[in-house]
């Protein structure tokens, strides 16, 4: 799927609409203080295995993009939901 790097599109900031860039969000790290991670961690600890079982089958054939979008007059971010496609890149890229 190709998207454009520029739309036309409502900024709720402005309450218009304006041009906004798009860029694709990546994930960022998950934080080793959340309640699942401290209790993942508390299990693996010693000489016990995994605690849940492994996924069987293959991962998904699609991944879920997340698109942020800027408004170039307010220069503010918003996103919307996001969707899923197999292939992404911008047009020209």
């Amino acid at each position: 799927m190709e998207f454009p790097k520029e739309i036309v599109a409502h900024c709720p900031f402005c309450n218009k609409h304006t041009t906004q860039k798009l860029a694709v969000v990546k994930k960022k790290k998950a934080s080793e203080f959340k309640q699942g991670q401290r209790r993942f961690r508390k299990v693996t600890r010693g000489y016990r295995g995994f605690p849940r079982p492994k996924p069987e089958g293959r991962e998904k054939p699609t991944r879920r993009i997340n698109l942020l979008y800027t408004c170039t007059e307010c220069g503010k971010s918003h996103y919307r939901s996001c969707f899923r496609a197999k292939r992404f890149s911008f047009k020209g890229a």
